[in-house]
C-alpha cells in the first residue's frame, strides 16, 4: 500500500479507556466521517481520513487536522465546513474561515 498524500484527522474526543467524552464528540464529529471519506473518494483526494482522541482543542471543537499539511481546523461541525476545508485542500490553499491560527 503506497502512502497516502494527505491524513485527515477528526477529533472523535475518546479517552484512554476508550470512553467518547468531550466537545468534538457531542457536536457530531463522528457523524461527519462517513461524509468526510465519501467525500474524499468523489473527489478522487489521495487521503486518509482517522478518528482520534481527544486533541486538546476542545474551545474550538469539532478539530479536524490535515496532514503533513499542518492545518488545522475548528468549529468543523457540518458538511458545508467540510466541503469548504476540502475545496481549499483541492486549491494547495488554507480554508481560513475555520483555520486555527
Amino acid at each position: 500500500m503506497d502512502k497516502p498524500t494527505h491524513h485527515i484527522l477528526v477529533c472523535a474526543s475518546f479517552r484512554v479507556g476508550g470512553d467518547p467524552k468531550g466537545v468534538c464528540h457531542k457536536k457530531g464529529s463522528v457523524d461527519l466521517l462517513p461524509y468526510i471519506e465519501e467525500e474524499v473518494l468523489d473527489r478522487g483526494l489521495d487521503a486518509l481520513v482517522c478518528s482520534t482522541g481527544c486533541m486538546k482543542q476542545c474551545d474550538s471543537g469539532p478539530i479536524m487536522v490535515i496532514y503533513p499539511e499542518n492545518y488545522w481546523y475548528g468549529n468543523v461541525d457540518s458538511q458545508e465546513a467540510v466541503d469548504a476545508i476540502l475545496d481549499a485542500l483541492e486549491d494547495g490553499e488554507v480554508c481560513e474561515d475555520y483555520n486555527l491560527a
